[in-house]
């Protein structure tokens, strides 16, 4: 577990620009634990706040090695690659940090605190957190957790890597600052990075998945005024399988339906259209009750995600997606999550 004296390096190769680096960009904008350095070698020497719009004045590098000089004592796996293997190539930076006395902090699939080639490597007080492991002692899902008295909120989106544990975050944060007993469920690595507690929803056996999350559902419902529950792949997306345990689990009061402004296909399988936000809205409702079998949540309001456009833009797509569903709608990253907040309070 990460805490706030803990100095980060995260590696990113290709991260910052390309389409992979949503773990590091999720601790640049709300890690405890300092940035002080950033490992990516086709950014090295430009601006990161430029680049990211995250106010933060770390430094981009080529390599561990020149990490090093501002005294990390953790890296961390800062790119979800698809498939979360580890890039061979990389191994020797990951040697490298070892050798310089680092901890690691993996969130790929690979796991490596037992890797052949890392193991050897480790001495003293080093550690290797391996995120992605199925929690011990799981069961199916039963569907207890409807019978929660707290709010359950569940982010769900139109595709994968859209700002769904973003918009968690930030409506947790948002209902703390009300005074909430708000808690936030991480079901992906970059979350429990974070927070430091959840479950590695992709690691974990699909008969399991719902159990699982039911099982961390109920221990923080227990209580907690809001369960923010964050959201994984996309009912729409052809690789996705995590979305229907998460409904299943979690049994939400509550639906946040999270899209990026503008986007008409699935963004790896372009021939995968994506339905108008009234169809979602209509069809993540209808598969969440399953014809009255379960708790029957709805789409309190739309998170757009507008990273991409200016801001007239961005608040022009947000009266369009008003328009379009008749729900409330926000980007909460630039906005402020309180719309957010008011749809489900």
């Amino acid at each position: 577990m990460l805490t706030p004296q803990n100095r980060l390096a995260l590696l990113m190769h290709g991260g910052i620009k390309g389409p992979f680096g949503k773990t590091g960009i999720g601790l640049l904008r709300y890690s405890a634990a300092p940035i002080v350095a950033v490992i990516d070698r086709e950014s090295a020497g430009e601006s990161l706040a430029a680049l990211t719009r995250i106010p933060c004045e770390a430094p981009i590098v080529a390599s561990v090695r020149e990490a090093l000089a501002y005294q990390p004592d953790t890296l961390v796996i800062g790119t979800a690659p698809s498939g979360g293997l580890l890039p061979e190539e990389w191994l020797p930076e990951l040697q490298d940090a070892l050798l310089a006395g680092l901890n690691l902090v993996n969130g790929l699939h690979t796991p490596l605190a037992e890797h052949p080639a890392l193991k050897p490597l480790l001495h003293g007080c080093q550690w290797v957190w391996d995120i992605r492991k199925e929690p011990p002692n799981l069961s199916v899902g039963s569907g207890k957790a409807r019978h929660l008295p707290c709010k359950r909120v569940l982010t769900v989106g139109t595709d994968m890597a859209v700002g769904k544990m973003t918009v968690s975050i930030e409506m947790h944060r948002a209902c703390l600052a009300r005074g909430m007993r708000s808690r936030f469920l991480a079901t992906g690595q970059t979350g429990i990075m974070i927070e430091g507690y959840g479950v590695p929803l992709d690691a974990v056996r699909v008969d399991y998945a719902s159990g699982a999350v039911e099982k961390f559902v109920l221990e923080l419902g227990a209580d907690a005024d809001v369960v923010h529950i964050e959201g994984q792949g996309s009912l729409f997306t052809p690789a996705s399988t995590a979305t229907l345990p998460l409904l299943r689990g979690s049994q939400p009061t509550h639906l946040i339906l999270v899209h990026r402004a503008g986007q008409t296909h699935i963004r790896t399988f372009p021939d995968v259209p994506i339905p108008p936000l009234r169809v979602a809205v209509e069809l993540y409702e209808a598969v969440a009750a399953a014809g009255g079998s379960f708790y029957p949540s709805k789409v309190a309001a739309i998170a757009l995600n507008t990273a991409h456009l200016s801001e007239t833009e961005a608040l022009e797509a947000i009266r369009q997606a008003e328009r379009e569903t008749q729900l409330p709608c926000t980007d909460p990253v630039r906005f402020g999550a309180e719309t957010l907040v008011d749809a489900i309070a």
